[in-house]
C-alpha cells in the first residue's frame, strides 16, 4: 500500500525525467524536481490552500448548529433528515456538479474562488453533521439547563458550552472537511473555465497534460501536495481518535 507513495517521492528526488528511466533508490538525490513544481504549481497549492480553508469555515458553520438540533431538540422526522443526509454523499460528484453549474452560471459563481468554497464545502457537510449530531447526543442535557438558569439563552449556552465540549469532534469534522476540499477534482474542473481559481488537483491534472515527459515535476508536485493533509494528520491523530470514538460512548 505504501509503494506507490515511496515511488511518488523516489521519482520526485531523481533528474530523469522519464518514469522507465528512474531508479528504485535514488543514489543522488536532486530537488530541481521540487523548484520546477513551486515555480509552475506554487498558486495552485495556494488556491488549494484558501478554497479548503474556506471550505472548513463553512461547513463548520452550517454543521455545527444543525447537529445540535438534531440532537438535542427532538425534531419530528430527525431520523429521517440524519438518513437523508447519508443519502446525499452516495450522489455521484458529477451529477451535483452539473447542476451546480447550471444555478452558479446564473449567480456568477463560475471561476470564482466563493463558489468553489461553497461547492466543496457541501462534500464534508453531510458527514461533519452526523459526527457532531452522534458526538452531541451524548452531551447531558442537565449541562445546557444549568447554563440557562444562570442566565444564558439557548444560543449562548451553545457557542460557551456545547462548542467547547465537542472540540475533538470539531477537530475531526473540520479535519475530514480540509481533506475532501483537498483532494477535491471534479467540482474544480467543473466549475472553472479559466485559470483564475485552479486548485492542486487541477493543476497537476493539467500539468500531466502539458508536461507529460516530466514526470519529475509531476511526482514533485504531487509530494508537495500530500504534504498539508499528511501534516493535519499527523498534528491532529489524538483528537481524530477521540471525536470519533466520543459520540459511540455515553
Amino acid at each position: 500500500m505504501l509503494f506507490p507513495v515511496y515511488w511518488m517521492v523516489s521519482t520526485a528526488l531523481q533528474p530523469d525525467s522519464a518514469v522507465a528511466a528512474a531508479r528504485l533508490v535514488p543514489t543522488s538525490p536532486d530537488f530541481g524536481n521540487f523548484a520546477r513544481a513551486l515555480e509552475t504549481q506554487g498558486g495552485s497549492l495556494l488556491t488549494s490552500i484558501v478554497v479548503s480553508l474556506g471550505a472548513v469555515v463553512v461547513c463548520l458553520t452550517l454543521a455545527a448548529p444543525a447537529a445540535y438540533g438534531l440532537a438535542q431538540f427532538g425534531l419530528r422526522g430527525g431520523r429521517a433528515i440524519v438518513f437523508g443526509t447519508l443519502i446525499t454523499q452516495m450522489v455521484p460528484s458529477i451529477v451535483v456538479a452539473n447542476a451546480l453549474y447550471s444555478a452558479y452560471a446564473e449567480l456568477n459563481l463560475v471561476n470564482s474562488y466563493l463558489g468553489l468554497i461553497l461547492a466543496d464545502a457541501s462534500l464534508g457537510l453531510p458527514f461533519a453533521i452526523v459526527l457532531l449530531r452522534a458526538f452531541m447526543v451524548s452531551i447531558p442535557t442537565e449541562v445546557v439547563e444549568a447554563a440557562m438558569v444562570d442566565g444564558a439563552n439557548r444560543f449562548t449556552a451553545f457557542l460557551r458550552i456545547v462548542l467547547p465540549m465537542s472540540r475533538n469532534a470539531l477537530i475531526t469534522a473540520g479535519l475530514f472537511a480540509f481533506l475532501f476540499a483537498w483532494a477535491d477534482f471534479v467540482f474544480a474542473l467543473t466549475l472553472n473555465t479559466t485559470d483564475d481559481v485552479k486548485p492542486v488537483t487541477l493543476g497537476i491534472y493539467q500539468f500531466i497534460g502539458a508536461h507529460v515527459s516530466d514526470w519529475g515535476a509531476v511526482m514533485a508536485t504531487a509530494v508537495l501536495s500530500a504534504i498539508p493533509a499528511a501534516v493535519l494528520l499527523i498534528a491532529a491523530q489524538k483528537y481524530i481518535a477521540a471525536g470519533i470514538t466520543g459520540g459511540s460512548v455515553k
